[in-house]
């Protein structure tokens, strides 16, 4: 999950970082990430083992990425969002609790056009060409948990991430 939902963005958008000059980065995370808790000396989940606890170190290492990139690359406007809970297939191939949350729940989820709708906001709106390392929700801009905040964090994990990937941390 780490791979997936940190480690793949973070590489493609320092493998495109040229041609995205003067674009916007739009990255989706999740308020999630306060149930995250990043360990840089763990970062592959280890026992006990917690999906939600994994998926939210996850998404909180995307707003990290985040306000690390609005920092490293001038020629870029990075942002983040929150979509919410949003009724999609997450959770039915799980067992338990989760599965049958997000069965019952479904109804009472947001739409896929609702979670979509901060998205389009920060790629397209010329009220939010400005942000720069923000995290949104619902359009605005939010505060995230402490662990997201923390500058020293994000760092360190860009410094990790760009060894795990391969890249010198010159370049990346």
């Amino acid at each position: 999950m780490f791979a997936r939902n940190h480690l793949a963005p973070f590489l493609l958008t320092n493998l495109l970082r040229d041609r995205l000059a003067g674009g916007r980065v739009v990255t989706t995370a999740s308020g999630a990430h306060k149930a995250g808790r990043l360990d840089l000396d763990v970062l592959q989940a280890t026992r006990p083992y917690s999906a939600m606890r994994v998926y939210g170190t996850s998404k909180l290492c995307n707003i990290l990425f985040t306000r690390e990139l609005a920092k490293r690359a001038p020629e870029l406007r990075a942002k983040c969002f929150h979509p919410g809970v949003v009724r999609t297939g997450f959770g039915k191939n799980e067992n338990g609790l989760l599965r049958v949350l997000t069965t019952i729940g479904g109804p009472f989820l947001r739409s896929p056009q609702r979670g979509a709708r901060s998205l389009v906001w920060l790629a397209l709106s010329p009220e939010a060409a400005a942000l720069d390392g923000a995290y949104v929700y619902d359009e605005n801009v939010a505060q995230p948990g402490a662990q997201a905040q923390d500058g020293t964090l994000a760092e360190a994990l860009w410094e990790q991430s760009a060894q795990l990937v391969g890249l010198s941390t010159a370049s990346a």
